[in-house]
């Protein structure tokens, strides 16, 4: 049998150890993988936030134990978003889930008799709230909304502490937690399944 050296092979390849190139590759290339998906999740739980509702102030749009997924991450408020914000000794500093309604520069005006909201002298088409607004909690109006505040309230007008309230009033954005992005129906889903137990 002839040798490696007999065969032409070079000293210092016979030297070597047979390095199988492309398995090395793929496991290099895999082994970032977990660290990939760490740094992920680091910059994720930076940027959004996981929020439980509670209570049913926002109902019919949101219920009692639905998961939203939210983000302050460059936010500017606009009139419409949902947003959860919390003010330094309103509902025990706890955080709260509620709708735009105006923001700064805004003037606005709610007829309690008629149920009717108005902002910027246009009255508003609300197909999302549970019933007409006309609670009043002892803010007066109509009201300008001061620059850098907002002005909100729950699509449950009847069941909602909210702007209305002077505790609350005109909210400072600063005060804003995120806006609501996503909304996974997981108070919904019990609900109907509690609905259906109910009935077996």
């Amino acid at each position: 049998m002839r040798t490696m050296q007999e065969r032409g092979v070079p000293e210092q390849m016979q030297n070597n150890e047979f390095k199988p190139r492309f398995a090395s590759s793929i496991y290099d290339s895999f082994a970032w993988i977990p660290v990939g998906m760490s740094l992920f999740c680091c910059i994720a739980l930076l940027i959004v936030r996981l929020t439980v509702v509670s209570g049913i102030s926002m109902n019919p749009t949101l219920q009692h134990g639905d998961l939203m997924v939210t983000s302050g991450l460059l936010y500017q408020p606009a009139r419409g978003d949902i947003v959860v914000l919390t003010k330094e000794g309103f509902f025990f500093s706890q955080p709260i889930v509620k709708r735009i309604i105006a923001v700064g520069g805004d003037n606005i005006n709610i007829n309690f008799d008629l149920g009717q909201v108005w902002v910027n002298g246009q009255l508003l088409h609300e197909p999302y709230i549970a019933e007409a607004t006309t609670r009043s909690e002892g803010l007066p109006f109509p009201q300008t909304v001061p620059n850098g505040c907002i002005f909100v309230m729950g699509d449950n007008r009847s069941h909602s502490d909210d702007s209305r309230d002077p505790e609350l009033g005109m909210v400072d954005i600063r005060c804003i937690i995120g806006r609501v992005y996503v909304v996974l129906p997981t108070g919904q889903i019990v609900q109907k399944m509690k609905g259906s137990s109910e009935h077996v």
